[in-house]
């Protein structure tokens, strides 16, 4: 099928959602009404409760559920061939991301802005949010240790995107202080924040950095301890002060790149054939696991990531202002992001074939190109084989509008390790929020003081990092579990949604439920696969961590069928309104 239209049949059909949705969704399921009192405005603070405009809060909220999520899932998805990959990103961000993602927001704001594993006591049982937090603390704690590494990897492969990520933070920092100290135009003002972060990127092209060792410290260790330094700062620091406009900036980075992805898409195609040179399906990959279930736990963010609820119910409830902003925020950030993974998908998929330099010099083309590169599973589950597929193919596709290939591979580079660093913001203060939580719920009060609820989450990180040695690599020993950790957790999310519109009445707890039992199936299916694999490998550590996680999934299926099944048909929630 040609790339061209494969773009344009799937971006039309994001569009066309996304009225239904707001047209249908919110009005008709959620009763979106914007008298009801917002968290922003209710607990206003300055630091985590700021009224915001929604055009800002989608800067934030969709580079915090981006990351490099739906880079590394597709890129590594599609080796069992491009439509599977392309079917599921589609209907999995359209009918089931985006109820998980805006579930979870609109619940959030009504209920003073609680992380959604604390709300999961009043739509469930007190028990049943001790095991969700146990999960999303978990996940948590494995996102923040990896993404610094994830980082420090991207900063060796492109040394290009060093000066500029780190230099977008002064600029980011300036535009916070140009528009809510001096009342400057946002938008204005981030354009030109947004030129001088492409400055930097010409810069970084001529001055790349690469981190030495130092003091026996290997360069993925040095850059895990500064950006774990630098997420503790970030997460402490009022959102207006560098989390909300850095972000605005990534999205303006985020319509850049795609738009350069979708020019160079239409230039390829008038210039040449662009065709998807990826297989159309693949069941039986060299050594790759069942496409069935794994694509569903493969795929995340693109299509759900349990990730995505933290980020609704942890930092973005706190931030919108009023209902009505939340479908914008919430369905908006889920479909674009569905539509990043849609051209991350012919990026490597399509624009591989253009041309791929092996490890051995020779230049390959077509479905040559692609064969060499998607060998094996193995050869493709690594964070720097699919990150550099990903890399490789956009650059293939911008070239041709006449930006010179290494620039266009730093772009990109900056692109992706951008979005990373907001994750590791995001994941961090979201962290603190989740455990001064449950650190109240037993009393404990002295983790009210954000700096040390933030001191003890990143210190519990950074013990996680450097468990195996001075490289920073030891999250990577819980990572196999993480994709399985992260679907879990949007099949929970899905339940609490689906929990909270049955008081509703009616049928309406069908949009969340008829999903939510999907994700249970795939993700519990995946995880017994991944015990069996890891009992033949001995490997005690998973084997222990993946069993918590099965008895804890079980455990909040039980509860949640128990309250299902006894919760009469009426609504509980008292929602306080601005008179």
């Amino acid at each position: 099928m040609d790339a061209l239209l494969l773009m344009i049949v799937t971006f039309i059909g994001y569009i066309a959602m996304y009225k239904v949705y707001t047209k249908y969704i919110a009005k008709k399921i959620f009763n979106l009404n914007n008298d009801n009192l917002a968290p922003s405005i209710e607990f206003e603070d300055g630091i985590d409760f700021v009224p915001t405009k929604k055009e800002i809060i989608f800067g934030h909220h969709f580079t915090s559920i981006a990351g490099t999520g739906p880079i590394v899932g597709p890129a590594i998805a599609i080796i069992w061939g491009w439509v599977p990959a392309v079917i599921w990103v589609f209907v999995g961000s359209v009918f089931i991301g985006a109820i998980h993602d805006f579930g979870s927001l609109i619940i959030s704001m009504r209920n003073q802005g609680k992380s959604i594993s604390e709300f999961t006591s009043k739509y469930i049982n007190h028990r049943t949010k001790i095991f969700f937090f146990l999960v999303v603390f978990l996940a948590l704690w494995v996102v923040i240790s990896i993404f610094g590494l994830v980082i420090a990897i991207i900063f060796s492969m492109y040394p290009e995107s060093v000066i500029p990520v780190w230099l977008q933070i002064p600029i980011a920092i300036y535009l916070g202080h140009l528009f809510y100290k001096k009342g400057k135009s946002i938008t204005a003002w981030s354009i030109v924040a947004l030129a001088a972060m492409y400055v930097t990127i010409i810069i970084g092209y001529y001055f790349p950095i690469q981190m030495p060792v130092i003091l026996g410290i290997p360069a993925t260790g040095s850059w895990t301890i500064i950006l774990l330094i630098y997420a503790f700062f970030a997460s402490v620091l009022p959102v207006t002060t560098l989390l909300q406009p850095r972000d605005y900036i990534n999205s303006h980075q985020l319509i850049v790149a795609m738009l350069l992805l979708v020019l160079g898409i239409i230039a390829s195609a008038f210039w040449g054939n662009l065709e998807m040179v990826a297989p159309t399906v693949q069941m039986n990959p060299a050594e790759a696991p069942p496409m069935w279930p794994f694509l569903f736990i493969t795929i995340a963010c693109g299509a759900i990531s349990g990730f995505h609820c933290l980020v609704s119910s942890g930092t973005s409830s706190k931030q919108v202002k009023c209902e009505n902003d939340s479908v914008f925020v919430g369905v908006g950030s889920m479909l674009t992001e569905g539509a990043l993974a849609t051209l991350v998908i012919i990026a490597v998929g399509a624009g591989i074939g253009l041309g791929y330099t092996d490890k051995s010099g020779n230049t390959l083309m077509g479905v040559s190109a692609w064969s060499s590169l998607y060998s094996s599973w193995t050869a493709m589950s690594g964070l720097t084989s699919n990150v550099a597929a990903f890399v490789d193919g956009a650059a293939n596709l911008i070239q041709n509008i006449g930006i010179p290939k290494g620039f266009a591979v730093g772009i990109m580079g900056v692109f992706v390790a951008s979005f990373a660093g907001t994750t590791l913001d995001t994941a961090t203060r979201i962290q603190r929020y989740v455990f001064t939580e449950i650190m109240i719920d037993y009393n404990v009060k002295v983790f009210k003081n954000r700096y040390l609820s933030t001191g003890f989450v990143v210190l519990s990180a950074m013990v996680l990092a450097f468990l195996s040695g001075a490289d920073g690599k030891g999250a990577l020993k819980l990572w196999p579990l993480f994709g399985a950790i992260n679907q879990t957790l949007g099949a929970l999310a899905l339940i609490v949604i689906t929990m909270y519109l049955k008081r509703k009445g009616g049928w309406k707890w069908l949009i969340s439920g008829i999903p939510g039992l999907f994700m249970i199936v795939m993700t519990f299916w995946a995880t017994l696969i991944n015990q069996f694999s890891y009992n033949s490998e001995h490997n005690i550590l998973l084997q222990i961590i993946n069993i918590i996680v099965l008895v804890l999934v079980g455990l909040v299926v039980i509860e949640g069928l128990i309250a299902f099944f006894k919760q009469p048909n009426e609504e509980l929630e008292i929602i306080k309104v601005d008179k």
